[in-house]
């Protein structure tokens, strides 16, 4: 199936690592802007530069929670954090986001009382309509107190420049089929956190460092928007 979406969008690699950095951008801003503790939903297996790799060099004592549904990433995150102090991985399904909330290694590691920095990275464009993902987000942003952040990426139509249905038939094949949205649909998960400069952009355009050969592609051409919003 990855073979044949290769083939189909060639372009996929690039855009999961324009995703990613991202990622290292966002955690780093959000720990330069004070944050000492994330909540990283849809984690994924680890790969280079993770949340609490990152955070940690500007904050040495940060504290990161990493949450997937996968065991298989749960088990790889688990390894990868032996032994290191103020970082966790447990099990949990972002439709069920009380669990997640309320999940003891949770409680102990994350200060509901003290800004946090909720991490929403190309998650919810797995989480079908049906399943209520505006619900979900206002119970997660509920949960934070004044202060905390919510950084998000998402997968839309908006950009997306191969075939469609190709790829949706071909994703129709696994357990996760991804939802059609459109930045339009994305932008109300924020609630009414205030978007930080750029706003809701294409992944590749938010707050990029130096050019490089991933942040540098079209921005079109990435079919991912994401922001990063302030709770009031």
């Amino acid at each position: 199936m990855a073979q044949q979406l290769l083939a189909t969008a060639p372009d996929i690699p690039l855009i999961a690592q324009a995703n990613r950095a991202f990622l290292r951008r966002a955690v780093q801003m959000l720990a330069e802007s004070g944050i000492r503790q994330f909540l990283d939903i849809g984690s994924g297996i680890p790969t280079l530069g993770n949340v609490h790799e990152v955070a940690r060099e500007v904050v040495p004592d940060a504290r990161v929670v990493y949450v997937d549904l996968d065991p298989v990433a749960v088990a790889h995150s688990s390894v990868l954090i032996r032994g290191q102090e103020g970082v966790a991985a447990i099990q949990g399904d972002v439709r069920k986001p009380g669990d997640i909330l309320h999940h003891e290694t949770v409680r102990n590691l994350i200060d509901f009382t003290e800004p946090v920095a909720l991490l929403v990275i190309a998650l919810l464009q797995f989480v079908r309509d049906e399943d209520d993902p505006a619900g979900i987000m206002a119970q997660l942003r509920g949960a934070l107190p004044s202060g905390s952040y919510l950084a998000l990426s998402h997968g839309v139509v908006d950009g997306w420049r191969h075939d469609k249905e190709m790829v949706k038939n071909l994703y129709s094949r696994t357990t996760t089929p991804p939802a059609s949205r459109t930045r339009a649909d994305v932008a109300p998960f924020f609630g009414d956190f205030e978007l930080v400069d750029p706003g809701l952009v294409w992944v590749t355009q938010w707050r990029p460092d130096q050019p490089s050969k991933i942040d540098g592609i079209k921005a079109a051409k990435s079919a991912v928007v994401a922001g990063v919003g302030r709770k009031p």
